[in-house]
């Protein structure tokens, strides 16, 4: 019997890994869809948490999308088995757990260890920064096991066009198509994965916390706006941002050329 956790968290440096592990492949169920959901929103209130890094164990993928087993079954029993929010909704706790990425208070960094296929890409697409190891892919294969989704998700990532392609087919893309695209940040051979998030994540952890937190509440806010609402808006958050006396406290580092003392005030 496997004793490990669906997701455990540690918390270091003012780094939270938040660490996936469902074997073999990391499909995602419903217990895995709440577990994923409150270890993200966990961290609204938590001052020691500046950056998150989500990745997943073993090295067959990163996640493999809903357990395909789990949906027959639901198939089969009918919609009796669930709780009565969910019947009258079936897709709640999908979006809930991947919006605990999106709404997630602080900056999140994907680490690829695998394949991201169906609901993997689209949490991946939840993400702020995304690594990869080196070889891995992401896909949207819905359509072939009778389902659907995950093209508005894949859209973020390769654009509609190629979207339509890759959906249709049940094709795969890798990783480094999407880093020449910019959506991937780094591609590095497996072994450096977590290095490589970690290195990114430091250099988050050392701003203002509250610069961070409010800068991700602004860019999730100004996305798909116009150009004049989307500006108008982040002046408002920089407004927000000149309340606290972190923000002066930035400026008298800069100015001094010394380290800041970030109070959270």
């Amino acid at each position: 019997m496997n004793d490990t956790p669906v997701v455990s968290t540690i918390v270091e440096g003012g780094v939270a890994t938040v660490t996936f592990s469902r074997p073999p492949v990391n499909a995602v169920d419903r217990a895995a869809y709440g577990a994923i959901r409150d270890a993200f929103r966990e961290f609204t209130d938590r001052t020691d948490v500046k950056v998150v890094i989500f990745t997943a164990t073993g090295d067959r993928a990163f996640m493999a999308g809903a357990d395909v087993k789990e949906q027959h079954r639901l198939a089969v029993e009918g919609p009796g088995s669930l709780p009565v929010s969910d019947r009258l909704d079936r897709g709640r706790l999908v979006r809930d757990s991947l919006w605990s990425l999106r709404d997630c208070p602080v900056p999140v960094i994907v680490a690829m260890n695998g394949p991201a296929i169906g609901a993997g890409l689209a949490y991946v697409a939840m993400a702020d920064i995304v690594v990869a190891a080196e070889g891995t892919t992401l896909a949207a294969t819905e359509i072939d096991v009778g389902m659907l989704g995950a093209t508005a998700h894949m859209s973020r990532l390769v654009g509609p066009f190629r979207t339509r392609e890759l959906f249709y087919t049940a094709s795969h893309v890798s990783v480094d198509e999407l880093a020449a695209r910019g959506t991937v940040s780094r591609v590095v051979p497996r072994q450096q994965l977590l290095a490589a998030a970690n290195e990114i994540a430091a250099e988050i952890a050392q701003k203002s916390p509250l610069a961070i937190r409010l800068a991700k509440e602004s860019m999730n806010r100004t996305e798909g706006l116009a150009l004049e609402d989307a500006y108008r808006l982040e002046q408002d958050y920089t407004n927000r941002l000149r309340q606290f006396e972190d923000s002066a406290e930035a400026q008298r580092a800069f100015v001094e050329k010394t380290e800041p003392d970030w109070k959270w005030i």
